[in-house]
């Protein structure tokens, strides 16, 4: 699978206005904003179109925006080439507006300029330039969208980047499991294992080149590591046991991972370039799920160690093992945010599964979701979304991929061929 290339140039920043987004609040009103369709007289005659689409679908999905009727605006794409008309765009309520020209190359490169507008100040709050080759245009509408999003958040975006997850279809009884990969939006889906083989718990590395997963390679279970351009697959170790929930560290050059043996799970560390193993627990109790830190001095993990899987927060090397949830239920699968302020987790309490996120202190404990069965979170590059898995109750028992931003309000559906678990979120794509 062949990475973009994208070239991008940012030409000007204007003196800051006076929208801005409040991320942190739960269940706010959304920003109406009015993307227009991009003035394009070159030969490629729908991509205007498309760039506004896809930067309208973005911005709604975070839930922060609102895209309001194309079919109200009054000034034309090319009428937005000079300045707007400020009272056409407040007759129709929009406190946003995004307009923008495409020019075509003969050697088949585009390049888009977009302008964000503050309505109500009657001021300009962004002008970029983008230049690629025209069939990346979905990607130059994710940067687009990007950087609209933390012009207005303060955040970094999340638009430009892409979800591996287990693709599974067939019967209960005979489940096919193949890894997949696609653009957080569902779109460019490509699956990169045959299903001959189970696949389990895929992580990206910090470059996006790689991703360590579980396979049940000729029946037995292993952690491997494949390169996503070249789909050479490397097996991790030689393990006596079962290895399973490998993640790399945040530098890459480390995974770490739990080994069952004897029926006795604990955690392990492997540097990728000495192969070097280092265990990491030396208890009883099952030990797994472990996840670093952003900085890489810390590992929360769950453990049975103290009656019922709660979560467990360790120094690097294992000193100093504290226990960080003391609430009823069962807790697993936690992963720390990429910002270092949260941790999300996995937990079963009263029949009833969900996902939630804690502070690294063990304070302030929130539950997100609700179902039958939610699972696995994985974290949005930006630390304030979350992708999980969702079964549903019954005989079809439909799973699905969902995302929930911190406040718990804005739950949503990512569309998928098949059904769907264990995601992954990357990193952001480097430009």
């Amino acid at each position: 699978v062949a990475f973009w290339a994208l070239a991008l140039m940012v030409l000007a920043y204007s003196a800051r206005a006076e929208i801005r987004v409040d991320i942190s609040r739960g269940n706010i009103d959304p920003v109406p904003v009015a993307v227009s369709d991009l003035y394009n007289d070159g030969p490629y005659v729908t991509l205007g179109q498309d760039i506004a689409n896809v930067i309208g679908a973005d911005l709604s999905r975070s839930g922060l925006f609102r895209n309001l009727d194309k079919d109200a605006f009054i000034q034309s794409p090319r009428a937005l080439l000079s300045l707007p008309r400020f009272a056409d765009w407040k007759l129709i309520k929009a406190q946003l507006l995004i307009s923008g020209r495409i020019r075509s190359e003969a050697d088949g490169t585009v390049l888009v300029s977009v302008r964000l507008w503050d309505v109500v100040q009657e001021k300009e709050m962004l002008s970029l330039e983008y230049r690629a080759h025209h069939s990346n245009w979905r990607r130059i509408a994710h940067i687009v969208a990007d950087d609209i999003y933390e012009r207005i958040t303060g955040e970094k975006g999340y638009f430009d980047t892409r979800i591996v997850y287990v693709s599974e279809t067939g019967s209960k009884l005979r489940r096919t499991k193949r890894l997949a990969i696609m653009d957080q939006d569902g779109y460019n889906h490509i699956f990169i294992t045959d299903g001959a083989d189970l696949v389990l718990t895929p992580r990206f590395d910090p470059t996006q080149h790689k991703i360590t997963y579980l396979s049940y390679f000729s029946g037995v279970p292993n952690v491997y590591i494949l390169d996503i351009a070249t789909g050479t697959q490397k097996l991790v170790g030689n393990f006596k046991g079962m290895t399973f929930a490998p993640r790399f560290s945040p530098d890459g050059k480390k995974l770490i991972m739990s080994h069952a043996n004897d029926g006795n799970s604990e955690i392990y560390e492997m540097d990728l370039t000495t192969n070097v193993t280092t265990r990491i627990t030396n208890h009883k109790a099952i030990d797994t799920s472990p996840s670093y830190s952003p900085d890489g001095q810390y590992i929360v993990f769950n453990s049975n160690r103290g009656g019922s899987s709660k979560l467990y927060i360790m120094n690097r090397d294992g000193t100093n093992v504290r226990r960080l949830t003391f609430g009823r239920g069962l807790y697993s699968t936690p992963v720390w945010s990429p910002r270092g302020d949260l941790i999300a987790f996995t937990k079963q309490i009263n029949g009833k599964f969900h996902i939630g996120v804690i502070r690294p202190d063990g304070k302030g404990e929130r539950l997100l979701s609700e179902s039958f069965l939610d699972e696995a979170p994985t974290w949005a590059p930006n630390g304030r979304v979350l992708i999980f898995f969702r079964q549903q109750e019954g005989d079809s028992g439909r799973t699905r991929l969902y995302s929930v931003d911190l406040t718990g309000y804005n739950l949503r559906e990512l569309p998928t061929p098949h059904d769907a678990s264990d995601p992954t979120w990357s990193p952001l794509n480097v430009r």
